[in-house]
């Protein structure tokens, strides 16, 4: 019975662990999909120009 309720445990933790991953990956897969905002496109362009001025 013991052994019975540990491995029932385990799915169980492996069934929630599973879950918690894919929704990880659908809440960072969105991410990467967004648009980079315009002002951030900007300041890396500053950037760029001021590394290669050196």
């Amino acid at each position: 019975m013991l052994v019975e309720r540990v491995m029932e445990k385990e799915r169980d933790d492996a069934h929630l662990q599973q879950q918690i991953d894919e929704n990880l990956r659908k809440v960072y897969q969105k991410t990467l999909e967004e648009d980079v905002p315009d002002k951030l496109m900007s300041l890396l362009e500053q950037l760029r120009e001021q590394d290669g001025k050196k």
